[in-house]
């Protein structure tokens, strides 16, 4: 690709080029993973680094309690890996009606009936066991030193912490760790998590034993029953992440791959999918009709998303059925260049997450991303070893339906990778954090990166807008205001919102210039959170 480097959109950020990268959205994480890469590891070894670091200095975001998913290309071939969580045994639709009452329609947004069985920690011990070079005790050197030692907090960062201190703060373990001094620390002041250092020690002695089945688990455990929930140790021991391929959708001459459900990647390749129907190039990149017809696709997309979307056993279509090319072009035509519409699902029968990625100079890249969910997962930590627990089991539904709760069952999950190749070769690893806003960051950064040239930096800079429901949309306070008022004029209700950390995502980008040991890679890192992309 000939990217155009002029950059039109204000940004403290430049476009990175070298032979072996990490990009983060923390400068710490990046930094692990390039030491990683100068100790003679990989792209692997990189990236469970700086994943491992991102669990101390983002814990806004993600935690050793955190899920998470990885596509990679190992040199020759791209692999997909999902270690989402399963619900504990016990649950059932009853045992939460018992527990909440007959008018819950989901489990508990925070608590510890919120936990299901952690991945992330089995996503760092498959990717190192298949890839990895380096010993695994190795990765976890730089997170262990940084939580005993501590580090100075970040403003984003405080950012988000500050803001959820309040709520959070009688949830079982959740001072104790995150507000020490009775309230959350200030840009600047030292935060330390010795206790998570324990429990990276303990990971990285046992490959992961300990987390699954061992003292970990067991702790875990005693934790859970203290508080009233009936997360067991059983629960950690059946668990395995699983590999698996990955789906994908042609547009404009590249193949966009995304992670198969539970995960909603499949929503950015309906986008794009119906987006192929339309010239964009044709249209001003930052003009009312090209914005326009993305907001209207990505519509298109969740409606059926929402519909038809859950682990995969419990789906009553396919994702081949809801990427079908004819299905596509019939929603297609529903879009109304001149009107905002409220879609409905088709009928396709008839036809708080941190993301990182790193790249090596043999060719391997890696496309990874963990989360614990809404901003510090279910607030529950384990104290002993630091256990930042996610919240994941809220996305079930206790009703009838494709997504209803049951044991082992994995839930409806928003975190999604993204990875772009081109002929079957790599081009770029890529991902932009934020709940629903993941595949719709997907989907603007590959229009403007494929549509209209604009290099990987530019794309991430450009002010987003963030589909909602319905008709409401949110626009970033550094959207054109002709473009604003004309998508008003077309009826999408608006709210312009400046706080792009909480809205809009954050994404980091590694896009493939040549050869890797020639020409290497330029990448990109958002500058809506703390991060950086690093090379050398």
């Amino acid at each position: 690709m000939n990217f155009n480097y002029d950059n039109p959109y204000t940004t403290t950020r430049t476009p990175v080029f070298a032979r072996n990268v990490v990009s983060t959205s923390h400068t710490l994480a990046s930094q692990a993973g390039l030491r990683m890469l100068w100790k003679g590891g990989n792209a692997v070894d990189a990236a469970i680094a700086a994943a491992a670091v991102m669990t101390i200095v983002e814990p806004v975001s993600n935690g050793l309690g955190s899920d998470a998913f990885c596509i990679l290309w190992d040199g020759r071939e791209l692999h997909g890996l999902n270690a989402s969580g399963r619900a504990p045994q016990s649950w059932t639709p009853e045992y939460f009606k018992r527990k909440y009452g007959d008018s819950a329609t989901a489990p508990p947004k925070r608590g510890i009936d919120s936990v299901t069985v952690p991945g992330a920690v089995a996503s760092w011990v498959a990717m190192s066991e298949r890839f990895g070079k380096l010993p695994f005790g190795d990765l976890f050197e730089p997170a262990i030193d940084i939580a005993e030692r501590g580090y100075l907090l970040s403003p984003i960062v405080q950012q988000k912490w500050s803001a959820a201190s309040d709520e959070l703060a009688g949830l079982p373990g959740f001072a104790p760790s995150f507000l020490p001094l009775g309230r959350a620390p200030n840009v600047g002041e030292l935060v330390q998590f010795k206790a998570a250092a324990n429990g990276l020690r303990s990971i990285a002695q046992s490959r992961g034993a300990a987390f699954y089945g061992g003292e970990m688990a067991q702790a875990i455990e005693r934790f859970a029953a203290q508080h009233g929930g009936s997360l067991r140790a059983k629960d950690f021991e059946s668990y395995r992440a699983e590999w698996v391929k990955p789906i994908a959708k042609n547009y404009r001459g590249y193949t966009l791959h995304e992670i198969p459900p539970n995960g909603q990647g499949i929503a950015a390749l309906i986008a794009l999918g119906i987006l192929d129907q339309f010239d964009l190039a044709g249209l001003a990149v930052d003009g009312a009709d090209s914005q326009h017809l993305q907001i209207e696709a990505m519509k298109l997309a969740f409606a059926d998303v929402y519909r038809y979307v859950a682990e995969p056993s419990a789906m009553r279509v396919t994702p081949e059925q809801l990427l079908d090319d004819a299905y596509l072009a019939e929603r297609a035509k529903l879009i109304d260049l001149k009107k905002a519409q409220d879609f409905g699902a088709g009928n396709p029968v008839r036809g708080g997450t941190i993301y990182l990625n790193a790249a090596d100079e043999n060719g391997m890249m890696v496309s990874f991303i963990q989360s614990n969910y809404m901003g510090f997962g279910s607030g529950c930590v384990e104290p002993q070893f630091g256990v930042s627990l996610q919240n994941r089991g809220h996305a079930f539904s206790l009703d009838a339906g494709v997504n209803q709760v049951a044991p082992g069952k994995r839930p409806f999950h928003t975190i999604i990778p993204a990875f772009l190749t081109q002929g079957g070769q790599p081009v770029m690893s890529f991902g932009v954090m934020g709940a629903n806003m993941q595949p719709q960051g997907h989907l603007q950064t590959l229009v403007r990166m494929l549509d209209y040239r604009q290099s990987p930096q530019a794309a991430c800079d450009a002010p987003r807008w963030r589909y909602n429901a319905g008709l409401e949309i949110n626009v970033e306070g550094a959207m054109n205001p002709v473009t604003v008022q004309a998508l008003a004029e077309r009826g999408h209700r608006m709210e312009v919102i400046t706080d792009s950390y909480q809205d809009f995502g954050s994404g980091q980008f590694i896009w493939r210039a040549g050869d890797p040991k020639v020409e290497g890679y330029v990448a990109a890192s958002d500058s809506r959170r703390d991060g950086q992309a690093a090379g050398f």
